[in-house]
């Protein structure tokens, strides 16, 4: 049992952009994980969208060897919309490093990933990142968090992630500081897995923490929660790529291929034991996240809706927030009512359906659960538009509330609040942090929440202000059903729930924008929007103009004007028989809108 004492499992956490994938770097370069020939930046962002998007989108652990040390890190996302990712790799580890970029400070989300340390018991060793840039503000960053984690301010390291300065010391005290983890190799099995994703070849690979005892390829494994049994395929762990070793005992961080072809037998927070000791106790597992943004999502093709099926449950192996459900629509046909964490979230869900499955969609506009109360006094929860009961049944709506918590510098309050004052939520205090920053606590409904205030928040603050949220429940609101029809045709999926008194306003900011990223038909098309059938708002997009008089190289006029006659005509049976296609894109741009 003596190898236990000299394993450390670790994560590194932060808010978005302060550097965990860059540190990451760091530490396969020092301790010779990844040759220096195939290095390249932010290693461990595996997909191309984290690498376009520069941000990391999934927790992706790594084996390293530093000394007579064997290291598992864990590297994490930091955007809030990935905050589920983040309490996974915390429940695997013994501790964390929280790091701060000294150019920013602290913000939002590492206020609350510390939080999530803290009820994982973990060792948290902190460091202040980005020192070799010159506005960076070390001393008065390590003062910040001196006081936010009462310890010293010669305890925090200041780094260079980039650069590679006192990196090493901050391994070197990662391995001194996290106790070894604890575990009897000789026990009966118990392994907890963290994440999951699908082999066409090995099935299903489970993510797993060894908590006890020891497995190995070959053997008969039991899934507790499941009730599922299967032979192992392979088991082995992350250099980051797999590798294949010859077991994995208690202590450690690996995979196992369990062979399984059905994605849906296996979840987040799955116990794995071996057949012969079914009948042991269960480790804890997660807790379930709950969904805030709905939307609909429908194969373009119709016959394309068994692949899509098979493609939501082999992205939710590997997203566990996901949630989806069948629902089908006259005019949409069969598809799903998918549940995501935020508006990022899904809009990371779309992009991965379309790279990795080549999935053609149409989607839904976002959307959250309402709950409507009937003039019976019955009560019903809404998830989609098209759900929306009639005005002269409805008694009472009420639509989800948040805490947002914006953590800002002084100097851009005056933008933020401006860009507080759109959301029609509540102010409920603030809180300084230091001379500089502050934190404004705001309650506000979720539905405004979605649609563009994280960029607009950036925008105002040029990028310093954060943001975290979470729910607080529902409360009472004037809503009303806004209606889109384009060309005469209500289009059911581009519909939205907006207040009673904004309904005019937002009708017409709907329509013109629509007519900016509607692509040019051959005929007019008028873009309203209608409340009860009465319409509002009105935009017309030009026809796409085609010379039809190009070919001609003179002669009389009267060809010309014909020619031109006969266009008009055309395009007058068009506007009366044409259909307007509305491409995906479109719905894309109108959810970020």
């Amino acid at each position: 049992m003596d190898y236990i004492k000299k394993i450390r499992n670790f994560s590194i956490i932060s808010h978005i952009d302060h550097g965990k994938s860059t540190l990451a770097d760091r530490f396969l370069e020092l301790t010779d994980t990844v040759p220096k020939n195939k290095m390249r930046s932010r290693y461990l962002d595996m997909m191309d969208l984290e690498r376009e998007k520069g941000i990391t989108i999934k927790m992706q652990p790594v084996r390293m060897s530093f000394g007579e040390y064997t290291l598992n890190l864990i590297d994490t996302p930091g955007h809030v919309d990935f905050n589920y990712e983040v309490s996974r790799s915390l429940a695997a580890v013994e501790g964390t490093i929280l790091l701060v970029d000294g150019t920013k400070g602290i913000q939002s989300q590492t206020l609350a990933n510390l939080d999530l340390a803290k009820k994982e018991n973990l060792v948290i060793v902190s460091a202040v990142n980005k020192i070799d840039l010159s506005q960076s503000e070390v001393e008065e960053t390590k003062t910040d968090m001196s006081k936010m984690l009462n310890v010293p301010e010669e305890k925090i390291f200041a780094i260079s992630a980039k650069k590679g300065t006192n990196v090493e010391g901050l391994l070197k005290a990662i391995i001194e500081k996290t106790p070894p983890p604890e575990g009897d190799s000789t026990k009966p099995l118990k392994a907890l897995v963290f994440d999951s994703k699908f082999d066409s070849f090995k099935g299903v690979i489970t993510y797993v923490r060894v908590f006890q005892g020891t497995v190995r390829a070959g053997e008969k494994i039991y899934l507790m929660h499941a009730g599922a049994e299967t032979q192992i395929r392979e088991v082995g762990y992350f250099s980051p790529e797999l590798k294949v070793s010859k077991e994995l005992r208690a202590g450690e961080i690996g995979y196992i291929a369990t062979g399984i072809k059905d994605p849906t037998k296996i979840k987040v927070g799955e116990t794995i034991t071996h057949s012969k000791t079914k009948e042991i106790e269960p480790l804890p597992g997660y807790h379930e996240p709950k969904p805030m943004v709905f939307a609909s999502v429908y194969p373009e093709a119709a016959d394309d809706f068994e692949m899509l099926k098979d493609s939501l449950n082999k992205l939710k192996l590997n997203d566990a927030s996901l949630t989806f459900e069948r629902e089908s629509k006259e005019f949409l046909g069969r598809g799903f009512r998918c549940g995501f964490l935020g508006s990022l979230h899904a809009e990371i869900i779309w992009e991965r359906l379309k790279r990795e499955f080549d999935m053609g969609l149409v989607i839904s506009s976002p959307s959250v659960i309402y709950q409507v109360i009937d003039k019976k006094d019955k009560g019903k929860f809404i998830f989609s538009t098209s759900d929306w009961p009639d005005r002269s049944t409805i008694k009472e709506i009420r639509e989800p509330w948040m805490r947002l918590e914006i953590m800002t510098p002084i100097s851009y309050l005056g933008g933020v609040s401006e860009a507080l004052k759109d959301l029609k939520g509540k102010h409920i205090e603030d809180k300084y942090i230091t001379q500089e920053k502050l934190i404004l606590v705001y309650e506000a409904p979720l539905r405004k929440v979605i649609i563009g205030f994280f960029d607009q928040l950036k925008g105002v603050s040029q990028g310093f202000a954060s943001m975290n949220y979470e729910f607080i429940g529902y409360k009472t609101s004037d809503l009303i059903k806004l209606d889109v029809l384009i060309a005469g045709k209500k289009e059911e999926i581009l519909s939205k729930i907006v207040n009673t008194e904004d309904a005019f306003n937002e009708g017409k900011k709907l329509v013109f924008k629509l007519k900016e990223i509607l692509p040019p038909q051959l005929f007019a098309v008028p873009i309203q929007a209608a409340i009860s059938g009465k319409i509002i708002a009105r935009a017309t997009m030009k026809a796409r103009r085609k010379d039809v008089t190009a070919p001609l190289y003179g002669g009389d006029v009267t060809r010309k004007m014909k020619l031109l006659k006969k266009q008009k005509k055309g395009k007058k049976k068009l506007k009366l028989k044409g259909r307007v296609r509305i491409p995906p894109e479109v719905y894309l741009k109108m959810f970020s809108a």
